[in-house]
């Protein structure tokens, strides 16, 4: 199946494989959250329990540099797109409230982005990421 939208989360490849997933999970729920559409339905067992809706589609987790982040960051920008985002003083913190001010104290066309998440037209979202490569 063939998707008119994309998900791509770029994940900076220097960070520890612990903050590549909580960066990955962090900015997953970003675009979950930002993106009702994108949504599937809810998962039922075969006991008939149901389980949280999951992204409809798939999500491409790609390694990026520094430089690659902050290009995809001012595409998405310039064409758009959804994004969630995470700096590094993120790590530093411990809750929601401590996490936006760590990201609104970051220069604004700068910020120090370890990972962003990219929700819009595939073909939008894949200039955007140019440069960036799959996870290995």
């Amino acid at each position: 199946m063939t998707f008119e939208t994309k998900v791509a989360i770029l994940v900076r490849e220097d960070l520890a494989m612990w903050q590549k997933l909580n960066v990955t999970a962090f900015l997953a729920t970003g675009i979950a959250g930002a993106t009702p559409e994108a949504m599937g339905d809810p998962y039922e067992d075969a006991a008939g329990r149901y389980h949280a809706a999951l992204l409809g589609q798939p999500v491409m987790i790609l390694s990026a540099t520094g430089e690659v982040l902050q290009r995809a960051f001012h595409q998405a920008i310039q064409r758009e797109l959804r994004r969630a985002v995470y700096v590094e003083a993120m790590f530093a913190t411990g809750h929601d409230a401590a996490n936006r001010e760590a990201f609104r104290a970051e220069p604004a066309d700068a910020p120090n982005l370890v990972g962003i998440a990219l929700f819009g037209p595939r073909k939008e979202v894949d200039k955007a990421a140019k440069g960036a490569r799959m996870h290995p």
